[in-house]
């Protein structure tokens, strides 16, 4: 304890004897010439000489997937979704079917794809999920707007279904109390006085689940006797082109229009109509 308190004396009276300490020299490292240091590398650009026999190596850094990526992802899916509300639908779908004769002569293949694609859209909201169940949404007259039932070729010439008759509306009335379904098909013949006249399908029909139906054929006719008299070479011909034998799958129907599918993979599209031909 006194030790130190003379030696700060000692200072204090001698302050020029202080010893003042100078900063320390940076001492040089040993320069070795044994093996050179190679120069740092950052690892993910670290690359070998082709001169070392070996080829250039990348290093990738793969950047971990996070949650949010995936629903991203489905963010993506969902975008790609169409999500035109249904009258929209069927307004762009009245519009794809104008002026192409209901398809029964062939339509272009990007044409049919668009009205593919917007029955597709319908089927998808089709409100109705339970149409055997809900027959009486189904009962009544319906006009046919489109279908990919064709007369193509040879068919559509035996029949003279190029300039001489022309094909007219078609229609169907069904009678859900009696299980009935009547299809009117309309022609036109030109140069007898514009003659017109109609084939005539009478079929029965069964619930068979709770979207399809089977459908056996029972009767047909063509009126007047003049129409038919121009058909009866080719009647069979054209009763097999719109004989209904089968089953229906109806995929959408609402107040106002109604798609179905059969068994042969046709597509019918119709819309309900005031008219009750029969």
């Amino acid at each position: 304890m006194f030790l130190k308190l003379d030696s700060m004396a000692t200072k204090l009276v001698n302050p020029g004897s202080q010893v003042v300490h100078s900063e320390p020299r940076m001492r040089k490292m040993p320069i070795t010439h044994s093996r050179s240091v190679p120069p740092i590398i950052h690892p993910w650009t670290m690359r070998k000489t082709i001169a070392d026999g070996v080829r250039p190596l990348h290093t990738t850094k793969v950047a971990e997937q996070s949650p949010g990526l995936v629903n991203d992802n489905k963010d993506i899916k969902e975008n790609d979704k169409d999500y035109r509300e249904v009258e929209q639908i069927k307004a762009d779908l009245y519009q794809a079917v104008q002026v192409i004769n209901r398809g029964i002569f062939g339509v272009p293949s990007a044409k049919q794809s668009e009205i593919h694609g917007l029955a597709e859209l319908l089927e998808s909201q089709n409100p109705t999920s339970d149409p055997t169940l809900n027959l009486e949404k189904v009962g009544g007259c319906w006009k046919l707007l489109y279908s990919t039932i064709t007369i193509l070729g040879s068919k559509r010439t035996k029949l003279g279904l190029r300039d001489f008759i022309t094909l007219g509306d078609f229609f169907q009335n069904i009678d859900v109390a009696k299980g009935k379904a009547v299809n009117v098909i309309n022609f036109n013949v030109r140069g007898l006085n514009l003659l017109n006249g109609q084939l005539t399908i009478e079929a029965s029909f069964k619930t068979a689940s709770k979207s399809r139906v089977d459908i056996n054929y029972e009767s047909s006719t063509i009126t007047p006797d003049q129409l038919m008299n121009m058909f009866r070479k080719n009647y069979d011909l054209l009763l097999n082109i719109f004989n209904p034998d089968g089953w229906l799958e109806i995929t959408y129907v609402d107040d106002n229009m109604r798609i179905g599918r059969d068994d042969s993979g046709n597509i019918f599209i119709l819309e309900r109509s005031q008219e009750s031909e029969t």
